[in-house]
């Protein structure tokens, strides 16, 4: 693969905690359907990163693996349209990861604001392992082993992107410096044609002077066009368009999500974590009952009470999953207490029920036919390891290590 048709592929993972909830579906998965139909997309359970927090409880995690994968097939992610894999199943990664790990400073891995942050969140848990310390490397190979031009992520995991890019900038300066670059990306641009090699020259030499990344962008939708270069020729060109080598792992960007923040049934952010969760497949009883316990405006402390609807849980879960006209009923019911809790819950309990209804349909076939997941998992991780072997191949070409 090029790295013109790498902005065409997006790459994302989700760890195995066992059953998804509401917030996964609005904060993650419900972009990832959206994405499948305009993108190459792959998929993966993080297994492997399961471990660098949980080692010591791995026997939950092929039951987490399916429930996981269930979720993701419930949710509407498509199999025909996106590559769904289990990270383990692709050993690849971990000698991708183990490659990228004699390239990047320790320094680097240790101010990911997230290393300290867990440090602090999960106290509770032995995180000396060197796992952990590396497991932004470990995400790094994930991405980079599909060269993956867009990573989507929400604010607070840009950061893991950006080390992948710096991971990717660092390989390819050492290893991209073939004997001879400048001259075989000479004769890289004399087969593009007089035309097109002409534009080439022209807008390279542009951007070298002016940096301007408006002409870089053209620069590249020309070599994109080209039908008649290899993919090593096309590394070449797109490498010496900025001056340096041969680019073997293009850097992504992340493809920053507006991610809903889905109030648990306490206030809180939902998190299995804080044991406030709505699971996708929950049946229609258990929201009824989990809904009608919901915290609500501390203010109401009785039926006579007016609130706030900004300071309800349960109206922000409105705003969610209901229409215009039950907003406008929630907000001027709370205010003058003409409505109490209970019935405000009652049209959110009909939506959410209304809205999970497919999902529970999905779900079911799949539950009651695991022979399916599995062979959409084998199916997809043989795929995707097909395509790691050519980004593995040529890594260890560039690094030297091809012993043919």
């Amino acid at each position: 693969m090029s790295s013109n048709d790498s902005s065409n592929r997006v790459i994302s993972g989700m760890r195995p905690t066992g059953r998804l909830h509401i917030g996964h579906y609005h904060g993650c998965l419900k972009n990832w359907v959206q994405l499948q139909h305009e993108f190459e997309c792959y998929y993966f359970v993080a297994d492997w990163h399961a471990l660098t927090t949980n080692f010591n409880e791995s026997s939950k995690i092929e039951d987490f693996t399916f429930d996981t994968v269930v979720d993701w097939l419930s949710a509407d992610i498509n199999p025909g349209l996106s590559t769904i894999f289990v990270q383990s199943r692709v050993p690849e990664h971990a000698e991708l990861y183990l490659l990228l790990s004699m390239i990047t400073p320790v320094s680097w891995l240790e101010r990911v604001p997230s290393y300290k942050d867990q440090q602090l969140k999960l106290a509770d848990k032995d995180l000396s392992n060197l796992g952990f310390l590396g497991y932004p490397l470990l995400q790094a190979a994930d991405i980079l082993m599909y060269r993956a031009g867009k990573v989507p992520v929400g604010a607070d995991q840009e950061a893991h992107v950006e080390i992948t890019r710096e991971v990717a900038r660092r390989f390819n300066h050492v290893y991209g410096r073939e004997p001879g670059f400048e001259d075989n990306a000479l004769a890289a641009i004399k087969k593009m044609g007089k035309k097109a090699a002409r534009q080439y020259k022209e807008l390279r030499k542009q951007y070298l002077e002016q940096g301007d990344a408006e002409v870089l962008s053209r620069a590249q939708a020309l070599l994109a066009e080209q039908q008649n270069l290899s993919v090593g020729d096309s590394e070449r060109l797109f490498g010496y368009l900025e001056g340096g080598g041969r680019i073997i792992l293009p850097e992504p960007k992340a493809l920053l999500t507006k991610q809903a923040r889905v109030p648990g049934l306490d206030g809180e952010k939902m998190s299995k974590s804080y044991g406030n969760t709505i699971e996708l497949r929950e049946t229609p009883e258990n929201v009824e009952q989990k809904v009608r316990t919901m915290r609500t405006d501390p203010a109401r402390v009785r039926r006579t009470d007016p609130g706030d609807p900004e300071n309800c849980p349960v109206f922000a879960l409105h705003q969610i999953y209901s229409d215009t006209d039950t907003l406008e009923w929630a907000v001027q019911g709370c205010k003058s207490a003409s409505i109490g809790c209970l019935d405000c819950k009652g049209p959110l309990i009909d939506n959410i029920n209304l809205q999970l209804a497919p999902v529970r349909e999905r779900a079911k076939q799949f539950e009651e036919n695991p022979d399916l997941v599995n062979t959409i998992v084998v199916e997809g991780s043989e795929h995707a390891r097909d395509v790691a072997r050519e980004t593995l191949e040529e890594v260890r070409a560039a690094i030297g290590l091809s012993h043919r």
